[in-house]
Order: C-alpha cells, then structure tokens, then sequence
C-alpha cells in the first residue's frame, strides 16, 4: 500500500478545529486511564488488600 502526498488544492483544517481534537484526545486518554486505575484499586480492595 502506497501513501500519497496531499494534494496541492487540499487545505488544512483550521487551527482550532486541530486544537479542539488534540485535547479531546488528551482527555480521553486521561479519562481511559482513570477508569482502568479505578478498576484495578477496585478489584485490589475486593481481594483485600488495603490502600495505606
């Protein structure tokens, strides 16, 4: 497969529209790892271990 170059007649999306995605994706990331961290400290409690 074989990538090809921007066209010439091809814009960039505006600078906020780029900025806008770059930080939802920042949170999202960041919210995934909440959740999973929140997951395993549940599951560590369920097995009785406590946090100090």
């Amino acid at each position: 497969m074989r990538i090809q170059p921007l066209k010439a007649g091809v814009k960039k999306q505006p600078l906020a529209k780029r900025l806008f995605w770059l930080v939802a994706i920042w949170v999202g990331s960041v919210l995934a790892l909440f959740v999973v961290a929140s997951l395993f400290r549940l599951m560590m409690t369920a097995a009785g271990l406590k946090v100090h």
